[in-house]
């Protein structure tokens, strides 16, 4: 290359598409110092951004699409002296995988991560250290056995301020997906029991739930999952090392087991996947709280809950513990499921208030007393308020576990540290420290989703060790939220398909109707119970499904099928064009014909 390529990154702070622009731009800054350039126009808010548009346009004032580009970011490219319009994110990622792949050696284009220095004939005790026995370091550490690496897996469980502890699984396994599934699944079956069995003519038995019963039995299905990776790490020849890692130099790990005894390993590669752990609440009387560490594993029954936060997971364990018939309040300092579709969340906030969950929307925690003798929380909240529970859950997010990792005993691996504690990687390998790689909920600007951290440690994998060549693709990748009323996603939500490609480009269809199973139900007819459903296209591109949102029976199911669909380019009419399964909630779907830009109602009668 003649000289050095600048590219200059435009957007607000707070746009997820500048942020991922942010973060192609700089990684070639990191990994090629001498061709590649980041330069970062950032603005605090979308108004300010909007604001200078006109002047940023200006950069390249002969160009139309410049002239015309509204959304955040906005790129511009300097090579040779002379500055051009770049586009967008999607136009800067599709630029950037051009230059670095002249050669197409996948159906991608990647031609696999940069030369970390792997030698057969090392010298250090394992060809890889996985650090990490969760979801997605198991799936890495399995793969890159098979493919005959010589593999040490370390998974070592810091209690919570509960003292809350487990086996190998990690997150999802032991306190996460698996236990909150199982609850939530609980949680349908009350409800399935009060409100639709006398309707299908089965008699109302007086029922209470057992939370002792359930806890038992859903411990127990952990352990025995804990069991069974304990073996699959043994059937493929693995070191299973239950101990503490902690980084001493490039190549070697000091290790701590749970008597306090240290020893040292060494490795030519290491792959972080060390998750995070829940946020405490730093208030006074914060110690008296437990988190999603404890809540699967409470001795009794919570009792009154209050569930301090808005993400999914506060919504769904105060969905469930609700559902199970204990009292729930959710204490949301501003608005439920941040980064999802507003109007999908709109109607589960409905829901979860028409289903006797108490909301204080604007409100945080300011001092949490315990009374001694009873053991009653009293929160005092700072709008004045102060109301008394048995179980106060702290569940405002998540940070990445790397505090203790030792990283700055690595050359380079610092700057790969983000202000957030997560790593910054390229392809899951950290530009500073080629040899140290990441996956999974540690990863900075990538989704927390146990499925991503799995496929994502198997392509690592296969291309470590294999002959494997495909990236991680990070985009459309479906989700479930487990409230109450459960709300399946892919791809953008509305607002988001606006920002990125302007109102007049988008189309959403949407319709409101009542699933056949809830048809004879008095009760969610009083409630207002609905199912929902909305494909979000793209007019610029033959009507490209650019987002799914459904709202309603078992969304995980549903949602799983139809992202196959969004990942091949599936446009309105392809969904149109498909013969539903009636009578089914999926099949709706396929008959979708109301525009939000119509204005007529969404609201279907009929089968």
């Amino acid at each position: 290359m003649a000289g050095k390529r600048i590219i200059t990154v435009c957007g607000w702070g707070g746009c997820k598409f500048y942020q991922k622009a942010k973060g192609v731009a700089t990684a070639l800054s990191a990994l090629y110092p001498a061709d590649y350039d980041a330069q970062l126009d950032e603005s605090v808010d979308r108004d300010t951004y909007r604001g200078k548009l006109d002047q940023l346009r200006q950069k390249t004032p002969s160009d139309a699409g410049a002239q015309k580009h509204t959304a955040s970011p906005l790129v511009f490219l300097t090579e040779g002296g002379a500055t051009s319009y770049l586009g967008g994110c999607d136009d800067t990622v599709a630029w950037a995988r051009a230059r670095l792949s002249p050669a197409a050696t996948s159906e991608n284009g990647f031609k696999g991560n940069v030369n970390d220095g792997f030698a057969k004939d090392h010298g250090f005790d394992y060809d890889v250290v996985v650090i990490g026995g969760g979801s997605g370091g198991l799936s890495c550490s399995k793969e890159m056995a098979k493919l005959g690496a010589k593999v040490a897996v370390l998974d070592y469980v810091k209690p919570s301020p509960q003292g809350t502890k487990w086996g190998l699984g990690g997150t999802c396994v032991n306190v996460g997906c698996i236990p909150k599934k199982l609850m939530h699944t609980a949680s349908i079956i009350g409800e399935t029991m009060k409100d639709d069995a006398a309707a299908f003519g089965w008699a109302s038995p007086d029922v209470t739930h057992n939370w002792e019963a359930m806890r038992e039995k859903v411990q127990n299905h952990v352990k025995s999952l804990n069991f069974q990776y304990r073996v699959a790490l043994r059937e493929a020849g693995i070191s299973y090392l239950n101990k503490l890692g902690e980084f001493s130099g490039k190549n070697t790990l000091k290790l701590t087991d749970k008597k306090g005894k240290v020893t040292e390993i060494s490795a030519a590669r290491f792959v972080v996947a060390v998750g995070g752990r829940p946020n405490r609440l730093d208030i006074e009387g914060g110690e008296h709280c437990v988190d999603s560490d404890d809540i699967f594993s409470l001795e009794q029954a919570p009792g009154r809950v209050l569930c301090i936060g808005a993400g999914y997971i506060a919504l769904e364990c105060g969905g469930f513990t609700n559902g199970l018939g204990y009292k729930t309040t959710a204490m949301v300092r501003s608005i439920l499921l941040r980064g999802f579709d507003r109007e999908c969340v709109e109607k589960i906030q409905k829901h979860l208030v028409a289903h006797g969950v108490t909301l204080q929307i604007g409100v945080t925690p300011t001092k949490i007393v315990k009374d001694e003798k009873t053991g009653v929380l009293t929160v005092h909240g700072s709008d004045g308020s102060s109301n008394e529970y048995d179980t106060v859950l702290v569940a405002t997010g998540r940070k990445a576990d790397t505090s203790g990792l030792g990283l700055s005993t690595v050359p380079g691996a610092a700057d790969d540290v983000a202000a957030n504690g997560k790593l910054v990687a390229v392809d899951e390998q950290l530009p500073h420290a080629p040899h140290v790689y990441a996956i999974g909920d540690v990863l900075d600007g990538r989704p927390e989703l146990t499925p991503v951290a799995i496929e994502a440690g198997l392509r690592l994998a296969r291309r470590l060790f294999g002959t494997g060549k495909d990236r991680m693709d990070y985009e459309n990748v479906a989700t479930t939220v487990f409230t109450p009323l459960e709300y399946g996603a892919i791809g953008f939500g509305e607002d988001e398909a606006i920002e990125a490609l302007g109102a007049d480009n988008v189309e959403c269809y949407i319709s409101e109707f009542t699933p056949l199973e809830h048809t004879l139900s008095d009760a969610r007819s009083a409630r207002g119970d609905a199912a929902f459903a909305k494909l979000i296209c793209d007019k610029t591109k033959n009507q490209k499904v650019i987002g799914f949102h459904y709202l309603g029976p078992n969304a995980g199911e549903l949602t799983q099928g139809f992202a196959v669909a969004l990942r091949k380019g599936a446009t309105y009419e392809d969904f149109r064009g498909t013969v539903g399964i009636h009578p089914t909630v999926a099949e709706e779907f396929t008959t979708l014909t109301v525009t939000k830009a119509s204005g007529a109602s969404a609201a279907k009668g009929g089968c």
